[in-house]
């Protein structure tokens, strides 16, 4: 049935995306984003449009993504600008981009946030509403701040400055800077499963775990590797946070680095070592 979907997007001449503004993107993947079965733009949100509509207009065959539902222990998941959407007949707003991810439910069912929508929602917010972004950032990591200011400025969003742990979190989206532990202040949820957390890495034992999708560590990142995390979570349902640390500054610098559309595409996390980018959980491992 998946062979049967990707030969049907395959199919559909719309390979590329398209960022116009007033538009919308639409991405169908599967396996946490690992694998894209097709990509469609439209140039223009119509009043009334839903991800469902829009997934009708520009694929075919979309009977068989119905069909993937029922496999046992995996599902479809859609993401609105980086954040999961449980209602795909809610209208679109201009800008929205759009993934639905067919994946294996074994370690976790709902992933409330991901990385792969940059630079949304950081640039056009959820719901068609924006929301004010703010950069925390710990004092030791001036550079990684500065790199990850440039990064934001270069698509467009202009942030304010803060402390980290700052009050007023749940009318902005913040963007969190830092070494670990520093930051664990602002991400404890990143020391818990990905149950708890959405996200398919954990600090534990002193290190950075990486995980495989049923949450089994795969690889762990010690200081002085120069592996660094880029991550969102959502610690409540009405706050929204974006997490680039590391053990040591050279991870730092290679996670701030990797903000950009290129690296972090469909993304639900990305473990980024240098100019390498790795997507969690890790695959074929």
């Amino acid at each position: 049935m998946v062979l049967g979907l990707a030969l049907s997007l395959g199919g559909c001449g719309f390979g590329g995306d398209d960022d116009r503004t007033g538009g919308a993107v639409v991405r169908v993947t599967r396996d946490f984003g690992h694998v894209r079965l097709g990509s469609a733009a439209v140039a223009r949100v119509e009043d009334g449009q839903t991800p469902t509509t829009l997934l009708r207009s520009r694929f075919k065959d979309v009977p068989s993504i119905e069909g993937l539902r029922r496999r046992p222990g995996a599902d479809w998941f859609l993401f609105v600008n980086g954040v999961e959407h449980g209602d795909a007949h809610q209208e679109l707003a201009p800008g929205d981009r759009l993934q639905w991810d067919y994946r294996s439910t074994a370690a976790v069912g709902d992933v409330p946030a991901i990385v792969g929508a940059f630079p949304e929602p950081l640039l056009h917010g959820t719901g068609g509403k924006r929301r004010p972004v703010r950069l925390e950032c710990d004092t030791a990591a001036a550079a990684a701040c500065k790199a990850v200011d440039e990064r934001l400025r270069a698509v467009g969003v202009f942030a304010t400055r803060s402390t980290l742990g700052a009050p007023g979190t749940q009318s902005v989206i913040r963007v969190v800077v830092g070494l670990w532990p520093r930051v664990a202040v602002t991400a404890a949820m990143l020391e818990d499963a990905p149950r708890e957390s959405g996200v398919f890495a954990r600090f534990a034992s002193g290190g950075l775990q990486l995980l495989d999708e049923d949450g089994r560590a795969v690889r762990t990142v010690r200081p002085g590797d120069g592996t660094g995390l880029v991550a969102a979570v959502r610690p409540r349902e009405d706050e929204l946070v974006w997490i680039v640390t590391a053990l040591d500054h050279e991870g730092l610098t290679a996670a701030a680095d990797s903000l950009t559309g290129s690296r972090l595409r469909d993304a639900y996390a990305v473990a980024a070592t240098g100019p390498a980018t790795e997507k969690l959980p890790l695959a074929g491992r």
